[in-house]
Parts: structure tokens; C-alpha cells; sequence
């Protein structure tokens, strides 16, 4: 499997190594490990593993996760991946062309369609999952344009 392997999974399926939305944060630690960096916030928690970004909430004295970000553009700074996904996926390169993501997913017969292409960062919406990805339009020291910025799973959808 590849790293192209993993953001295809996320933008079709809305998890990582089986995790995602409604889960808490042990069920976490235990497919990311716990090299993380918490932020309580705003009755609110931020769990920042590197390339994965998780926010919670407080729901009737429990705290689930309501959405997932995938920070691609980390990885251009050298953030770490956690072990788990580099032992499942292997090495991830520091920029995703997004042709090759769209490619991945339609393979998987799932469809991306662009949301918003206005601004410096285009967003698409992956149709069937509550995924959007986000594509550099106005390249930057650290991005080209089309690459992808980031890839988001939310409770909303």
C-alpha cells in the first residue's frame, strides 16, 4: 500500500486504520498511538498527531470526535507521520498532486466534484462521503499549485 493508497481510503471511507467520526480519544490512541499535541479549547479538545488533526466535543459528559483533518501540507515542514500509518502505508512524500488522488478515488467508483474554486484554495467534495479536499490554486513557497492542501471528514458532511 501507498500513501496515495491512505488519502484515497480517507476521502472515500471517512477514517483511518478503522477510526473516525463518534470515536474517543482512547479509541485513537489506539490506532495513532499517543506522540500527540492536546489542546483543550473552548470546551473543546484538539488532538494534532502531524499529518492527522482530530477535533472533540463534549456530548452528554462524553468526548467524541466530530471531525478528522488530513494536513498535507505538514508534511512539506517535515511533520512526523504516526508509526501506524508508516507500518500500513509505507514512506509519505511531502506533496499529493491532486490529479493522482482524483484518480485513486474514481478507481474505488467513487466520484469528486469541485464545491468551491474561488480563493487561493479550491475545494472538492468527495459525492457519497463526508469529505472535502482542499487543492492549492495559488502556489506558495511550500505547495504547488494542484497539490493537495488537506483532506477533511465531518460530522455534518
Amino acid at each position: 500500500m501507498s500513501d496515495l493508497d491512505f488519502y484515497a481510503h480517507v476521502a472515500t471511507r471517512g477514517d483511518v486504520l478503522g477510526t473516525g467520526i463518534g470515536s474517543g480519544p482512547d479509541t485513537w490512541d489506539a490506532a495513532l498511538g499517543r506522540d500527540r499535541i492536546d489542546d483543550w479549547g473552548r470546551g473543546r479538545l484538539r488532538l494534532d498527531y502531524g499529518l492527522v488533526e482530530l477535533s472533540f466535543s463534549r456530548v452528554e459528559g462524553s468526548v467524541t470526535c466530530f471531525g478528522i483533518g488530513v494536513q498535507v501540507h505538514r508534511l512539506t515542514h517535515g511533520l512526523a507521520v504516526p508509526d501506524s500509518l508508516t507500518s500500513v502505508y509505507g514512506e509519505f512524500a511531502p506533496r499529493v498532486p491532486f490529479e493522482e488522488l482524483r484518480t485513486a478515488i474514481s478507481s474505488l467508483g467513487f466520484a469528486v466534484e469541485p464545491e468551491d474554486l474561488s480563493g487561493d484554495v479550491h475545494r472538492h467534495r468527495v459525492a457519497g462521503s463526508r469529505v472535502r479536499i482542499h487543492v492549492v490554486a495559488d502556489p506558495c513557497a511550500y505547495q504547488r499549485a494542484g497539490d493537495v492542501w488537506s483532506l477533511h471528514v465531518s460530522a455534518a458532511g
